[in-house]
């Protein structure tokens, strides 16, 4: 059995003997030094033996005896020991965090709706979602794995493809079915259009305008609609009703597969030159909650083939 009732007590005392003083071993402790003195006394009382030659002057007023002494070396050892295990238990805990940084719309849009697949797998795995638009430092730590959209090189990191990419439009399946349904796609016309205001890359996201032209139709009204300056909304737009959205396959993936956004003219496909990775600094992945939700990652298997369209 083992007499650890007086642990404060000990660490009291060990602390007031390598300080040669109460206050020392208070400042320490972050207690007062009536309370220091406190505990060694109570220990004494227990122990039976007094531990300390109490001096009235003198640079060191607290003496340890002959069996303080004696004992010393197994308290620091044993107290040592202990601080070691729970520096061990803090940092398994601060290795058993991931970091994934990612952006707004991909973060609510896939990300979250598979979470829990990750965390029932790995209920001892604690997730950090960065949900940021800017790109972070990966090379220098500030995130441990990132999901990006581009083209795939990014200097100083790794990249593995997740998903390719693709622009279409979508709706609502109330507006899809109004008026007889959409038929051409000069049929739009009589829709708002839903722009993503502050679209960049246009040479790789279509725009409306530039989607119109490749499907045959030059039109004046290409330009005119809501503007959001917010994929993620730009798709709720869409859900609730309020026009045609030009949208990415994988943020709409989930809303065309439930049937809350349906996909229309199937056959005019446009599928863009960048594509989903998760990227990182390749030493990262030897961390095992690292490791862990980057396979999870890579094995996950999105199908994209049943979803709901309308011609």
């Amino acid at each position: 059995m083992r007499h650890l009732a007086k642990l404060k007590a000990i660490q009291a005392f060990e602390a007031a003997a390598r300080n040669a003083s109460y206050v020392g071993a208070a400042a320490e402790l972050n207690v007062t030094p009536a309370a220091v003195g406190q505990q060694v006394r109570a220990l004494e009382a227990w122990l039976g033996i007094a531990l300390f030659h109490r001096l009235d002057s003198g640079t060191s007023r607290l003496v340890p005896t002959d069996a303080a002494l004696a004992s010393l070396t197994d308290f620091r050892e044993g107290l040592d020991r202990l601080d070691q295990g729970l520096r061990r238990l803090r940092e398994r805990r601060q290795r058993m965090t991931v970091t994934v940084s990612a952006s707004q719309a991909f973060v609510a849009k896939w990300l979250l709706p598979r979470l829990d697949l990750f965390t029932q797998e790995h209920p001892d795995i604690d997730v950090r979602l960065d949900v940021t638009d800017h790109l972070v430092d990966l090379a220098h730590g500030e995130a441990d794995l990132g999901i990006r959209c581009g083209p795939g090189n990014w200097p100083g990191i790794a990249a593995h493809k997740l998903m390719d990419e693709e622009v279409f439009p979508v709706c609502s399946p109330a507006l899809a079915s109004a008026n007889g349904g959409f038929h051409a796609v000069e049929d739009l016309a009589r829709e708002t259009l839903i722009h993503y205001a502050t679209l960049q890359h246009k040479d790789v996201f279509p725009s409306w305008r530039s989607w119109l032209s490749f499907a045959g139709v030059n039109a004046a009204w290409a330009d005119h609609g809501l503007q959001i300056n917010a994929p993620g909304a730009v798709v709720q737009a869409a859900i609730s009703g309020q026009g045609v959205a030009l949208a990415r396959r994988v943020l709409v993936h989930d809303d065309v597969a439930s049937g809350q956004l349906v996909r229309l003219f199937p056959a005019i496909q446009w599928p863009i030159e960048w594509a989903y990775f998760v990227v990182y600094r390749p030493a990262i992945l030897e961390r095992a909650p690292v490791h862990a939700f980057y396979h999870w990652l890579v094995t996950m298997d999105v199908d994209y083939k049943n979803t709901n369209t309308t011609n």
